[in-house]
């Protein structure tokens, strides 16, 4: 499964690309079975506080986070909360989109969840 939070409609559209079962975080959501998470990046390089606060109730099955931003934030801040997410829960970041990404990065993410996540 997916999980994924959307701000601006971008992961939205990232997630239409794919072919796997997603959910959008919602408040108290749990879940029983391993996922691949994709989110937004906050602020400067910053976690989505809806986001933190899904993962301090599902952190045990996520098994890797893809992160969109905006590259004209700077690199220092691109991505940020993937990398942040990746640290701190100590799972692979799997990509870093600019905006909606591209096709090489919806197949690389394909790949990823194929192998790492269903097994």
């Amino acid at each position: 499964m997916i999980v994924y939070a959307s701000r601006t409609g971008n992961v939205r559209n990232i997630v239409s690309k794919l072919k796997v079962e997603s959910i959008e975080i919602s408040e108290g959501l749990l879940l029983s079975e391993p996922y691949l998470l994709i989110t937004y990046t906050d602020g400067l390089g910053d976690i989505p506080v809806k986001v933190t606060r899904f993962l301090e109730e599902n952190k045990e099955l996520c098994k890797g986070v893809v992160v969109s931003g905006n590259s004209n934030f700077g690199h220092a801040v691109f991505g940020g909360a993937g990398e942040k997410i990746a640290a701190t829960y100590h799972v692979p970041l799997v990509r870093k989109l600019d905006l909606r990404g591209y096709q090489a990065d919806y197949e690389a993410i394909q790949t990823f969840y194929e192998t790492r996540v269903m097994g």
